[in-house]
């Protein structure tokens, strides 16, 4: 009888019930927290793979700098995965290939960049941040003493100074990072750009929250005030290049609100994953606020941290 029954099951039933199935044992997808070995370091990279329809994989990857790059078709053969995509920000044209493979839980694979070469690479899945919804907030804390750069440092050779109270970059040059990590807080930060000018916040030295100037321009992810390539604002709220500006970010596990010159432009988003030109790609770890330098002038000021209370 049981037999009987199995047979009348009506097709687009079982097709649905199938793919169900083979979606629940499909391990690689989600999203992967990737770290390449170029040249002797540790390069934070980052990948989602997730389906589109009931068969085709389609991703987008995260490489040590540019926006997230998405990613049109991976193919998949048992554990083993491929994929190319085209080039971004690089001065060659060449295509970026991917293989690799899910060996008990990590994924192992090789990647050719376009130079064409092959650099390996390793991933663990991006994890699970948790999230206060009522949280306890410490004290207020200057990040910036307006004196000198103490408890911040360079990434490379520093041309960062501090002049009239001002974190001031007069040139593009290394980006600085803060001597101290945090996991959740508030950041109030102001800052002031020339014409053009180009940097960003990091928040834990991943997520990078655009700062340019892009006054007048319809809001996309990689502008004013976006976190880079993965979440748009609502709207373009930048100021003239010149004039003093501001963000208050709150940062919880992975979710962000951004109040850019006092208009909420994010509102409790989810942030995938890191940005390009993070520091690492350790997502579920304490990290540094990093200000970007390597782009053009710069300055900042009134840099006060408020921290969750564990």
């Amino acid at each position: 009888m049981r037999i009987l029954l199995q047979l009348f099951i009506p097709f687009s039933i079982f097709l649905f019930l199938s793919n169900s199935l083979s979606a629940q044992k499909n391990e690689l997808l989600g999203r992967w927290d990737l770290k390449i070995e170029k040249d002797g370091t540790k390069l934070p990279s980052w990948l989602e793979i997730r389906k589109s329809g009931h068969q085709t994989l389609v991703g987008r990857f995260v490489y040590a700098f540019g926006s997230a790059r998405p990613v049109a078709h991976i193919k998949q053969i048992g554990n083993q995965f491929n994929f190319s995509i085209p080039a971004q920000w690089e001065a060659e044209k060449g295509k970026m290939e991917f293989k690799g493979a899910l060996k008990e839980g990590v994924l192992y694979g090789t990647m050719v960049y376009v130079d064409s070469k092959a650099y390996d690479f390793t991933g663990t899945r991006a994890p699970k941040m948790k999230y206060n919804p009522n949280p306890i907030w410490g004290p207020p804390t200057k990040l910036f003493n307006e004196v000198d750069l103490t408890g911040w440092t360079a990434t490379g050779k520093n041309q960062w100074t501090v002049e009239n109270g001002i974190l001031t970059s007069k040139t593009s040059g290394a980006n600085l990072v803060t001597t101290q990590k945090f996991s959740d807080f508030k950041l109030h930060i102001e800052f002031r750009y020339p014409k053009e000018g180009n940097s960003g916040v990091y928040l834990r030295g991943r997520h990078e929250v655009q700062v340019a100037d892009n006054q007048g321009d319809a809001p996309e992810d990689i502008k004013f005030g976006g976190i880079y390539g993965f979440l748009e604002p609502n709207q373009m709220a930048a100021k003239a290049a010149g004039e003093w500006q501001a963000f208050d970010i709150t940062l919880i596990g992975n979710r962000v609100t951004v109040i850019a010159n006092g208009k909420k432009i994010i509102s409790d988003q989810t942030i995938p994953g890191i940005t390009g030109g993070a520091l690492d790609s350790d997502e579920g770890a304490p990290g540094p606020i990093m200000l970007q330098g390597d782009h053009s002038a710069i300055e900042y000021r009134n840099i006060m941290i408020t921290p969750i209370m564990e």
